[in-house]
């Protein structure tokens, strides 16, 4: 079998599957079944991962912009003191 010859035989191998392989219970069948109700959970146990993976984030780089800009603030407020043009106290 050549490279260019297996995908063209895994698609029709796929095309060859009788179309209730690919139903699931919320298109196909009875959408108050157990099966779909827990689907329906999995869902938006899902959703709820990823809802809460995308707040960590953003509550990550808002933590981090407002160090940033604390940072910035406290650098300028503070000017570094410059000891090479200072007047030496005589100690005499």
């Amino acid at each position: 079998m050549s490279v260019k010859t297996a995908p063209l035989l895994a698609f029709l191998a796929v095309l060859s599957l009788p179309a209730r392989s690919f139903a699931c219970a919320a298109c196909y069948g009875q959408s108050d079944s157990p099966l779909a109700e827990g689907m329906n959970w999995g869902i938006l146990s899902l959703l709820a991962v990823v809802l809460f993976i995308w707040a960590g984030i953003g509550a990550a780089v808002i933590h981090l912009a407002r160090r940033a800009a604390r940072v910035a603030r406290e650098q300028t407020a503070q000017p570094l003191i410059d000891t090479a043009n200072k007047p030496q106290a005589s100690l005499s």
